[in-house]
């Protein structure tokens, strides 16, 4: 039986036109063998790697859909080059694959095959802005996105407030950009006055903003976010 290549997961900007500040080295060396991958996307991924300019074709290359609508019993079929010898890519539409992504369903179901893994170093929107809150990173929790309806988004953010209140548990989540503005009111009238609030706007992006207030000072502001992709994190004491 042949050897079965292996999955590298692709990192990809988080920000536009940042190619050339985020993309390491090492992921650059590893791309120009890889022929197959994965996307949520596939213009998105063409696109990206075509910006890296280290194929001298990117029609040459295959590229299979695997999104949140992907079940477990497509994977064989979308994993079959690695099933015939051939290194895969999975690319994210933004950051790391797996990470809030559904990369996640890929590399499981290589874990349960014996497909060796290998995760390439890259922008992740969600430990940049961790790192960069001051908040409590050696115990946080990323919620993905919170309910849409304003009741049930307050009463959200009321319950995670005192799980971290309880816990001293950062609480992390993130937002369709057009509801930026929403949110953080949700935010700073659902919150107590002494909790503190991190918001972190386009990450490595031009309009990179990353600011951490307690919500009493928040309060205070005149706050608008503009509508690029943002992190939002908080620590209740």
């Amino acid at each position: 039986m042949a050897n079965k290549g292996r999955v590298f997961l692709i990192p990809t900007i988080i920000a536009d036109d940042t190619q050339h500040k985020v993309i390491t080295q090492q992921c650059r060396d590893i791309l120009p063998s890889i022929r197959h991958f994965l996307a949520e996307d596939v213009r998105t991924a063409r696109r990206f790697l075509s910006s890296l300019k280290i194929y001298d074709s990117i029609e040459a290359l295959d590229f299979k859909i695997l999104n949140k609508g992907s079940k477990e019993a497509d994977l064989p079929e979308l994993l079959a080059p690695v099933h015939d010898g051939h290194d895969l890519g999975v690319v994210s539409e933004s950051g790391c694959p797996g990470v809030a992504d559904p990369g996640a369903i890929a590399v499981n179901y290589c874990h349960k095959h014996g497909i060796l893994v290998t995760p390439l170093v890259g922008p992740s929107s969600l430990l940049l802005a961790l790192m960069a809150s001051g908040l409590n990173g050696q115990k946080f929790a990323f919620h993905g996105y919170l309910p849409i309806d304003s009741k049930d988004l307050s009463r959200t953010i009321r319950s995670l407030e005192e799980e971290s209140r309880k816990s001293g548990q950062t609480q992390m989540f993130i937002e369709t950009p057009y509801r930026n503005n929403q949110v953080f009111k949700a935010l700073i009238n659902s919150l107590g006055r002494d909790t503190e609030l991190c918001v972190a706007t386009d990450i490595t992006g031009k309009e990179e903003s990353i600011r951490m207030r307690y919500v009493r000072d928040w309060r205070l502001q005149s706050v608008e976010i503009p509508k690029k992709p943002t992190v939002y994190l908080f620590l209740a004491k």
